[in-house]
């Protein structure tokens, strides 16, 4: 076992001392103040057998942050003897003794409520743990354990384990360092201290065990390698791929899971360096696909990477690209929109194959919001965004073209300003929208990434001059004018009842608004609105 030493800070070195006064309590049968627990008692009242010494330890990625030198408030607490849930119980009595407040300083803000979790194997969660926060850091307790894995399921026997047995199950050396806050030292015991020293990800055990037992730990590996800039071990990288591990990914591991790994990723600080490594070791149709349908066809995603590279020049703001990001990208819930689009790009000239033979239902539903729903669980606002993206490409595709073209000025403002609110009319935000045609615009027209500057150039110069035309229409803010004239004004004014014919009246009234900014009363908009002629039951 190879060892290295941390040094805490004044907060860590607290809870340290904290946590060290809960175990020696632990081993002493009592809470703190000369109880006897009950739960060291058996039903006769006496006193039971006795247990090893309790043994904590900090595990996982606090470890591996600590050692890279980053600040983390998250910690795992590791316990040799006793659940996670037991212990947390202990805890939280032992803190209520009016002795430990006094000698630890403990204040109300300092120790937060003790929050259960039950296993749940259905969604992943195999062991019952409890967490706390106290001293600010958010404290997750569990038992070492060992897992044991069936051939069919993600789902494995739990057992108290050992410190080396519990980090041989984890999914990558660097992930199973821990923090034994009794020596002060950092115990490696699958070779993590080297790997992270290589700036390498490896897994504990042998590549494809670690993923047939658990094929979620793929992901795992890539966003960690993405988020730490790590490369991934070649033999380790080689399986990722194997066509087992692939099926074992579409099979065993819920949809909700694997959605939670790629949001991680392109939430991250480096959602390209994920999307690149899901690209090159082919684990794209595994990842975003509907798996409720049989027969699904596979986009074509040999050109993915202009799409998710011209993004992430955009994000970086480079002197050519950087002008669209920040135009079109508003924001963190943006951002991870803009991602998402461009990870489902390669969807959008997909045909449904079975269009004819499907529900209705489903024919309305894009085969690229398929994927995003059922292949990463995407949220409905995420969905529709999609959805409006996909519908709506062509025509913005259309008006791009008539601007660059020159002919724009033979159309009216109103045209912009009604496609702009059409756009935005569920999802209200119509620049996400046009972001996403420019990457699928980007999959055409450039011959890979790093695109050829005299291709790069002119592509991004035609979309900033769309771009251009909207600010100088003045109808970038569409969504948000307030119309002149609604339905009770327009049906008062016509003196006629309210019925299906109003919403085209109103979009007559707004198209107008359009055609006449410095328009102060609705007057005009309603003298163009032709009065609807009567209805007559049975015509």
């Amino acid at each position: 076992m190879a060892t290295a030493v941390l040094e805490l800070t004044q907060h860590e070195e607290r809870l340290r001392e904290l946590l060290l006064d809960v175990a020696a309590s632990i081993d002493n049968d009592c809470d703190g103040d000369g109880s006897r627990s009950p739960t060291d008692q058996n039903e006769q009242g006496t006193p039971a057998k006795k247990r090893e010494p309790i043994v904590l330890r900090w595990a996982g990625g606090w470890v591996r942050d600590k050692l890279l030198g980053v600040q983390s408030q998250d910690i795992d607490v590791s316990i040799n003897c006793m659940t996670g849930e037991d212990f947390g119980h202990r805890l939280r009595r032992f803190c209520d003794r009016p002795a430990i407040i006094e000698k630890h300083s403990i204040t109300a803000s300092d120790l937060g409520s003790l929050h259960t979790i039950k296993a749940n194997p259905e969604k992943s969660k195999n062991l019952a743990t409890a967490t706390c926060r106290v001293f600010g850091a958010d404290l997750d307790f569990v038992n070492l354990r060992k897992e044991i894995y069936a051939d069919d399921s993600r789902n494995p026997q739990v057992e108290f384990g050992t410190p080396a047995e519990d980090a041989s199950r984890r999914d990558a050396t660097v992930n199973a360092l821990f923090y034994n806050i009794h020596t002060r030292q950092v115990e490696d015991f699958v070779g993590g201290l080297d790997d992270l020293r290589s700036k390498l990800i490896r897994t504990p055990l042998e590549p494809l065990q670690t993923f047939t037992d658990d094929p979620l730990r793929v992901l795992r590996l890539v966003r960690f390698a993405s988020r730490l800039s790590f490369s991934i071990d070649p033999e380790t990288e080689a399986v990722m791929s194997d066509d087992r591990v692939l099926r074992s990914l579409k099979a065993k591991i819920s949809r909700e899971r694997v959605g939670i790994e790629v949001e991680k990723m392109l939430k991250g600080k480096h959602p390209k360096d994920a999307l690149a490594l899901i690209d090159r070791l082919g684990l794209y149709h595994a990842i975003f696909t509907d798996v409720t349908s049989e027969n699904q066809p596979q986009p074509d995603i040999s050109s993915w990477n202009a799409a998710y590279g011209f993004l992430n020049a955009a994000a970086l703001g480079t002197e050519v690209a950087g002008p669209i990001y920040s135009r079109l990208v508003q924001g963190d819930e943006d951002a991870y929109f803009a991602w998402t689009l461009a990870a489902l790009v390669p969807w959008d000239v997909v045909e449904n194959p079975n269009i004819h033979l499907e529900k209705p239902r489903l024919q309305m539903i894009p085969l690229i919001t398929r994927a995003a729903r059922e292949g990463i669980r995407a949220t409905n606002k995420l969905c529709t965004t999609i959805t409006a993206a996909h519908t709506n490409r062509k025509e913005i595709l259309k008006l791009k073209k008539l601007v660059c073209s020159g002919d724009a000025s033979t159309v009216g403002r109103d045209t912009f300003g009604m496609a702009v609110c059409r756009w935005s009319s569920k999802t209200g935000n119509w620049r996400l929208q046009v972001l996403y045609a420019i990457l699928v615009e980007a999959m055409e027209v450039l011959e890979g990434w790093p695109a050829p500057p005299d291709q790069l150039s002119p592509f991004v110069a035609e979309w900033l001059k769309f771009l251009d035309h909207l600010d100088e229409l003045d109808v970038a803010d569409a969504p948000s004018m307030k119309p002149l004239v609604d339905g009770r004004m327009l049906a008062d004014t016509l003196g006629v009842k309210k019925g299906v014919w109003m919403a085209k009246a109103l979009e007559v009234c707004l198209a107008w608004q359009f055609r006449n900014p410095g328009a102060k009363g609705p007057e005009g908009a309603i003298e163009e609105t032709p009065k609807p002629e009567p209805f007559v039951r049975g015509n």
